[in-house]
C-alpha cells in the first residue's frame, strides 16, 4: 500500500476513528485502524467488539493493498503533522511515513487478521432530524446504568411506532424518557442500544438540520454521518417494562420555573455531595418550596415561588439526580408530580409528554 494524503484531513478522520479502538484489551489488532487504499480513497476502520467507526477521505492511491497500525500512537503521531502532505507506504512489517524530507515508521499487523464489519445493514430503518436526535440522545443517555449487574440497562431503549419515536433509560434509581416525531421509515422498532454508542453518535452529528436514518438488522445498528459510518452491536434481553412504573396520578403537583429551581439545586448540591448520601430536601407549601441541605460543612436553606395544587409535601432526593434532570431541559416550566416521601416524583412538561423523568427518593431519619 502506497499513498499520499493532506495531514490535516488524516488527523481529522483520526481523532473520530480511534474512539471505536479497545483500550483495555488482549487482542491487539482491536488496538488497530485498519488503512485500506482503493481507487482514490484511504479508508479507516476502528473496532473494539461493540462499536466500530468508518471513514473516508481522499487520496493519491499510487499502490493498492490494506494495512493495521497502532491507532492510538498513529492518530497522535500525525496530529502533530496537520499542516504537512502525507505519504504513507508499508515496507514489510513496518508503514513509512513520509512529511516533508523526514521519516518515520510504525509496526504493522496483517489487514487480515481485523474483525469483517458489516456496513450493509438495511433490514428496517427509521428516519429523524439531526436536532431531534441530538435531543433524544441527550435527555435520557445520562440515566443508562453504569455497572454491569444487568447489561441491559447499560442500553437505551429505542422504541419506533405510530408516526413517534421514544429513547428510554433507566439505571435503578432514576428514569428518563424522551419523544419526538419521525420523518418516515420502513415501520415499527424496538432495540435496546448501548448508551456509549447513543453518545458517540450524538458527537459525530453535525448540522440541526440534517436528516439522520437510524439502520437496523438483527442485532446491529448503523448510521451514516457525512463520510462517516457507524455501526454497534445491540443489547439481547427484554428492557424493563416501564408501562407499570410511572405513576398516572399525583397528590401534590408543583408547576416551577425550571432555571430557578435549577439555580437553587446547584447552590444546595454544592453542600449535599460532601454527604455521602447527596441529599436535597424538598418541602413543598402553598406558594413556596423550600429546598435545604444540611451537612457537617454547612446548610443551605433557601425557597422557589411556586404554583401547587393539592397536598404539602415534604421529600429527600438525590442532588445529581434531580440536577441531572432540570439541566437536561430546555423548557421554561416544569411540572413536578409527588405521591408523598417515599414515593417516585415524576418530571414533566406543563404540557404534553415529550419528556419524562422518575426518581426514587432517599428514605431519610428525623
Amino acid at each position: 500500500m502506497k499513498i499520499i494524503c493532506e495531514g490535516i484531513e488524516l488527523s481529522d478522520s483520526l481523532m473520530k476513528v480511534v474512539k471505536a479502538c479497545a483500550t483495555k484489551t488482549t487482542t491487539l489488532i482491536l488496538e488497530c485502524v485498519k488503512l485500506s487504499a482503493k481507487n482514490d480513497t484511504l479508508t479507516l476502520l476502528a473496532t473494539d467488539g461493540e462499536i466500530s467507526i468508518r471513514r473516508d477521505i481522499r487520496a493519491e492511491v499510487l499502490e493498492e493493498g490494506a494495512v493495521c497500525v497502532p491507532g492510538k500512537y498513529f492518530a497522535d503521531f500525525i496530529k502533530r503533522l496537520e499542516n504537512e502532505q502525507i505519504t504513507l507506504a508499508t515496507d514489510g512489517s513496518q508503514m513509512q511515513i513520509t512529511y516533508g524530507e523526514a521519516q518515520s515508521a510504525l509496526q504493522t499487523l496483517n489487514a487480515d487478521d481485523f474483525p469483517a464489519i458489516d456496513t450493509d445493514i438495511s433490514e428496517k430503518y427509521v428516519k429523524l432530524s439531526a436536532r431531534d436526535l441530538k435531543e433524544l440522545i441527550a435527555k435520557t443517555t445520562f440515566c443508562c446504568a453504569q455497572d454491569d449487574s444487568r447489561p441491559v440497562l447499560r442500553g437505551c431503549l429505542i422504541a419506533a411506532e405510530g408516526g413517534r419515536i421514544s429513547f428510554t433509560a433507566l439505571d435503578g434509581y432514576r428514569m428518563a424518557i424522551c419523544r419526538k416525531l419521525v420523518l418516515g421509515g420502513t415501520g415499527n422498532l424496538r432495540i435496546v442500544c448501548p448508551g456509549r454508542t447513543l453518545n458517540e453518535i450524538g458527537r459525530m452529528l453535525g448540522s440541526d438540520a440534517d436528516t439522520i436514518s437510524l439502520f437496523v438488522q438483527k442485532n446491529m445498528l448503523l448510521v451514516r454521518i457525512d463520510d462517516t459510518v457507524l455501526t454497534s452491536r445491540l443489547y439481547e434481553g427484554e428492557f424493563v417494562n416501564v408501562a407499570g412504573i410511572v405513576p398516572q396520578e399525583f397528590l401534590s403537583e408543583v408547576y416551577a420555573d425550571r432555571a430557578q429551581l435549577a439555580e437553587s439545586v446547584e447552590r444546595a448540591a454544592v453542600l449535599a455531595r460532601t454527604d455521602k448520601n447527596s441529599v436535597i430536601t424538598f418541602d413543598v407549601r402553598e406558594g413556596c418550596m423550600g429546598i435545604s441541605s444540611y451537612t457537617t460543612i454547612g446548610r443551605v436553606d433557601e425557597s422557589v415561588h411556586v404554583a401547587l395544587e393539592g397536598k404539602d409535601v415534604k421529600i429527600s432526593l438525590n442532588c445529581k439526580y434531580i440536577s441531572d434532570c432540570l439541566n437536561a431541559i430546555a423548557d421554561d416550566g416544569v411540572h413536578i408530580g409527588f405521591n408523598g416521601p417515599v414515593s417516585p416524583c415524576v418530571i414533566t412538561p406543563p404540557e404534553g409528554d415529550s419528556y419524562l423523568y422518575l426518581i426514587l427518593p432517599v428514605r431519610t431519619t428525623g
